[in-house]
């Protein structure tokens, strides 16, 4: 039975369902919220957005990884019918350029940077007028349609909004106008653009429906017989599908609980499907490798994990084997 109902909409029904369970939790944060508080924090920065002036069908692009604010820019997009446009975190500056221009992205949010690459450096590489303009008013001839860069983090750089911001202006946005925007976001308006990797010259970007992503994690989450009751750890990046629909959406759709890492790293997987008593895991064959190789692989257990995906690349039947004997 497929489902035709918008991301934000999915998540209200959740949170009314499921107000006091958990919805989130991350294990080397203090970020943990039940399916209520997240749909509440989601309304809010979503007014956040309208107030800056993101609107329904504009394009904002996200360049961070698995942090807290990555979902919730998700979601308060779906919610004010934005497309959220999904950049690979390692990305170099031309890359970042192509996607920005040919995504016609209004605005971008962005973390300070991965491992030694700066993204804020990179930012300022690409739009050197960035810097000298007030926060929501950029004008580059390079990127027309940019004008917000939303900044995760401390110590904003110049000419960025912080993502903090949102929260306090949503205050600017009446709740009467946000029930009308939200009334009028559609399950076959387009939710999220990914780019594909371009076999074929450059990436092109594909255009995903709420009811696309929607029922493509239902599809998953139907697979795996999520319940209520079951638990996703998501190493894999969220601006791959991996992450975002057989990740993200096959846990909205079963109000599964999520326990996103912000990047893989074996002993936090470990840690977290032993202290979170996970009962899924996805990844990449050489995340699977990376833990039944660990020298404490042995030091940790997962009485209840039961189920998970290995994809992305070939996978080896013996990893595949050893995983279904050593992990369960």
């Amino acid at each position: 039975e497929l489902m035709s109902i918008t991301v934000g909409d999915l998540l209200d029904q959740v949170a009314a369902q499921y107000p006091d369970d958990e919805a989130i939790k991350y294990i080397d944060r203090p970020y943990r919220r039940t399916w209520r508080e997240f749909a509440q924090e989601c309304d809010r920065v979503a007014k956040g957005l309208l107030a800056i002036g993101i609107g329904k069908g504009d394009h904002v692009a996200i360049w961070a990884t698995n942090v807290p604010e990555w979902l919730i820019t998700l979601f308060s997009c779906a919610k004010i019918g934005a497309v959220l446009v999904t950049v690979n975190t390692n990305y170099k500056v031309y890359e970042l350029e192509y996607l920005l221009k040919q995504s016609d992205s209004k605005a971008m949010v962005m973390i300070h940077g991965v491992r030694d690459t700066s993204y804020v450096d990179i930012v300022n590489e690409m739009v050197p007028d960035l810097k000298d303009s007030r926060p929501g008013k950029l004008h580059s001839e390079k990127l027309p349609f940019l004008r917000d860069v939303i900044y995760v983090g401390a110590d904003t750089p110049a000419g960025m909004y912080n993502f903090n911001d949102l929260y306090a202006m949503a205050d600017c946005t009446e709740e009467a106008d946000y029930r009308r925007l939200r009334a009028t976001v559609d399950p076959q308006d387009v939710a999220n653009m990914q780019y594909t990797s371009g076999t074929t010259g450059f990436p092109k970007g594909v255009m995903l429906t709420h009811y696309n992503i929607v029922n493509n994690g239902k599809s998953i989450g139907d697979c795996m017989k999520f319940t209520h009751a079951d638990k996703l750890c998501i190493p894999v990046p969220l601006f791959h599908c991996f992450g975002l629909v057989l990740g993200v959406m096959a846990c909205l759709t079963h109000s599964t609980a999520m326990v996103p890492l912000e990047y893989y790293n074996a002993v936090r997987e470990m840690q977290a499907l032993q202290d979170e008593q996970c009962t899924a895991v996805h990844g990449v064959p050489t995340m699977y490798i990376g833990v039944l190789e660990h020298p404490d692989f042995k030091k940790y257990h997962f009485p209840r994990l039961r189920t998970g995906i290995m994809a992305g690349s070939p996978c080896p039947m013996q990893i595949m084997r050893r995983v279904i004997r050593e992990m369960g």
